[in-house]
């Protein structure tokens, strides 16, 4: 026996609608994201991560074994005037998350994170590996 769906072309119309924040020109901004650039270099992984609008108190950055999270909050307030009315005032308040493996776990004693103009730095050195303890059996 076929099923019946029951088909409504609002729907279509107005799926995605609300989702994103909407420019008043015409185009849709897009959510914000971390963008990264993760290398390694000799003992050590570089990591930058731009996180443009958020301020240095709202950035987190948790190192647990080979796994880091960055989180950010984001507080953007934009008001365009013309004389003494204001045509119009937009807001954005949210939080962006990235989270990531690496191949080794880290030093988190000895990790260093810098942010300059929108950018972390994070110098994450590598844990030295511990020699493979043979047991003996009883």
């Amino acid at each position: 026996m076929a099923n019946i769906t029951r088909f409504d072309p609002l729907d279509d119309l107005f799926r995605g609608f609300f989702v994103r924040p909407v420019d008043f020109n015409g185009t849709q901004q897009q959510a914000p994201s971390i963008k990264m650039d993760v290398k390694e270099q000799g003992d050590n992984y570089l990591v930058h991560a731009e996180l443009p609008g958020v301020k240095k108190e709202d950035i987190h950055v948790v190192v647990d074994g080979n796994q880091v999270s960055i989180n950010g909050e984001i507080k953007q307030e934009k008001e365009i005037k013309e004389g003494e009315r204001v045509l119009r005032s937009e807001r954005y308040f949210g939080k962006v998350s990235r989270s990531f493996q690496l191949g080794q776990e880290i030093d988190d004693g000895k990790a260093v994170a810098k942010f300059n103009e929108g950018v972390l730095e994070l110098t994450l050195p590598k844990r030295a590996a511990s020699p493979n303890k043979r047991l003996t059996v009883e």
